[in-house]
C-alpha cells in the first residue's frame, strides 16, 4: 500500500503537492485557536473618596410662605400690588368696599349715644328718688314723734310709713335702671369696637416683609368670609433662604438623617450644583398609588436669587462619605466573566454565604483570577475595599465586543444614548 502511494506521488508530483497543502490547511484549521470576538476591560484599584447617596425629587418652596386672607365679606375695590412686588410689614395690599361695615359702625355709634341719653335720664331718676326718700324719711320721723305724744293717730303714722317704703322701692328701681343703662353703654361700646375692627379689616395689609408670589384677586372680585377665610395673596417672607421638600422612598428613608449634606440641580440651571443640608425628616408617610414615601425638608441658601418657588429639584442626599480610601468601581463587584473563562472551583467545603468577589487581570487576558475581598462603604459609583486588594491591582469591570458594528447596532446605540 505504501509502495503504491509512493509510486503515485512520483507519477503525479503536482497533484501530490496540492493534496499535501490541502491536508495541512485542514489540520491547521482544526488545531489553531479560535479568535475571540470580545475582550475584558480592566481598571486599576485607586485611592479616593467614596460617597453613598440617596436620590430623590422634590419641589423648591419658600422657607416661610404667608397666606394673606380677608376676614370680612365684600367687593375688592383696589389692589395695590402685583406678582413679584416687594412689600414691607404693614403695607396696604388691597381694600374691600367699607360701605356695609361703615353703616354697621354708624348704627353702633347711634346705639351708644341712645344708651348714654338713657343713662342720664336714669341718673336723674335716681337723684329724684333719693330726694323723695329723704323727704319721706323726715316726714315719717315727725309723724312718729307726734304719734308718741298722742297728737297723730296710728292710721296717720301708717300712711307716713307706707310712703317711706314706696320711696325706698322707687329708689331701688331707679338704681336698677341706672345699672341697666351702664350695661347698655358697655354693650353698645362693644358693638362699636367690633364695627370699628370690621372697618379696619377692609384694609388688607402685609403681616410681614417679603415678596408677593401669588395674587388671587383683582378689583371687582367679591370675597365671602362667612364660612372660611378666603386667601387673597401669598407672600414669601424671605427669598434669600429656601427649602426643598423631597420625597424619599421608604426603602431609603432609613439612611437619611438630619444634618446630612445634600446636592441638587434644577432644570433651569442644569450645570449648577446647589449645596444644602437636611433640616427635618418627617415621619408622616405619604402614600401614592400604593407607593410609600416620606417628606424630607432641606434648607438651602438663595442669596443670588436663582431658585424660585415651585422649581423641580433633582436631589442627592449624601448618607455616607469616606475620603482617601482604597476603592473600586461598584459595577466591578457585580461583574462576572463568561462561563468559558472562569476557573473551575476546587472541590471542598462549600460556604453558602455570598462573598464580595472581584476578578483580576492576569497574563492570560481570558483567564482572570478570582479574588474574594472585604468591602466597607458602598456607593453608587465606587465601593470601599478594606481587604484583599492593594492600590494598582487591575480588576475587570466589563466586556467589550470586538465584532464589527453594523448600521443597525449604531442606530440602536444612538437611540440608547438619546434616551
Amino acid at each position: 500500500m505504501v509502495q503504491r502511494i509512493r509510486a503515485w506521488v512520483k507519477a503525479h508530483p503536482v497533484w501530490s503537492i496540492l493534496i499535501a497543502l490541502l491536508l495541512a490547511y485542514i489540520i491547521y484549521s482544526i488545531v489553531r485557536p479560535t479568535p475571540r470576538d470580545y475582550e475584558y476591560v480592566s481598571e486599576a484599584v485607586t485611592r479616593g473618596e467614596v460617597l453613598r447617596k440617596v436620590s430623590a425629587s422634590g419641589k423648591v418652596r419658600a422657607l416661610n410662605t404667608i397666606k394673606v386672607g380677608a376676614e370680612v365679606s365684600g367687593q375688592i375695590t383696589q389692589v395695590y400690588v402685583d406678582f413679584n412686588t416687594p412689600v414691607k410689614a404693614g403695607q396696604v395690599l388691597a381694600r374691600i368696599d367699607p360701605t356695609r361695615v361703615n353703616a354697621q359702625m354708624q348704627q353702633s355709634e347711634a346705639q351708644v349715644a341712645l344708651a348714654r341719653a338713657s343713662l342720664q335720664q336714669s341718673s336723674a331718676n335716681v337723684q329724684r328718688a333719693q330726694s323723695e326718700l329723704e323727704i319721706q324719711q323726715r316726714d315719717y320721723a315727725r309723724q312718729k314723734a307726734l304719734a308718741d305724744r298722742g297728737f297723730v293717730s296710728k292710721a296717720g303714722l301708717d300712711i307716713a310709713q307706707s310712703k317711706l317704703i314706696a320711696a325706698r322701692n322707687a329708689l331701688q328701681v331707679a338704681q336698677a335702671q341706672l345699672q341697666s343703662g351702664n350695661a347698655e353703654i358697655q354693650r353698645g361700646n362693644a358693638s362699636l369696637s367690633a364695627a370699628r375692627l370690621e372697618s379696619s379689616r377692609t384694609v388688607i395689609v402685609a403681616p410681614a416683609s417679603g415678596v408677593i408670589i401669588n395674587k388671587l384677586v383683582e378689583p371687582g372680585t367679591t370675597v365671602a368670609a362667612n364660612f372660611q377665610t378666603p386667601n387673597l395673596f401669598e407672600i414669601a417672607a424671605d427669598t434669600t433662604r429656601m427649602q426643598v421638600e423631597a420625597s424619599v422612598d421608604e426603602a431609603d428613608i432609613g439612611q437619611v438623617a438630619e444634618g446630612q449634606n445634600v446636592t441638587f440641580t434644577v432644570d433651569s440651571y442644569p450645570d449648577t450644583v446647589f449645596q444644602a443640608k437636611v433640616r427635618q425628616v418627617r415621619k408622616a408617610p405619604v402614600e401614592t398609588q400604593n407607593v410609600v414615601s416620606y417628606l424630607v425638608i432641606i434648607d438651602v441658601d438663595n442669596l443670588d436669587g436663582k431658585l424660585l418657588p415651585g422649581m423641580t429639584a433633582n436631589v442627592e442626599i449624601i448618607t455616607g462619605a469616606k475620603a482617601d480610601v482604597l476603592r473600586v468601581p461598584t459595577n466591578a463587584l457585580r461583574f462576572r466573566p463568561r462561563v468559558a473563562d472562569r476557573e473551575e472551583e476546587k472541590p471542598g467545603k462549600k460556604d453558602d454565604t455570598p462573598k464580595p468577589t472581584l476578578y483580576l487581570a492576569g497574563s492570560d487576558p481570558y483567564r482572570p483570577a478570582k479574588r474574594n475581598v472585604k468591602v466597607g462603604l458602598q456607593g453608587d459609583e465606587f465601593t470601599e475595599i478594606t481587604g484583599g486588594l492593594k492600590a494598582g491591582d487591575k480588576i475587570l469591570v466589563r466586556v467589550k465586543s470586538l465584532k464589527p458594528k453594523t448600521p443597525t447596532d449604531e442606530s440602536e446605540e444612538d437611540a440608547a444614548a438619546a434616551s
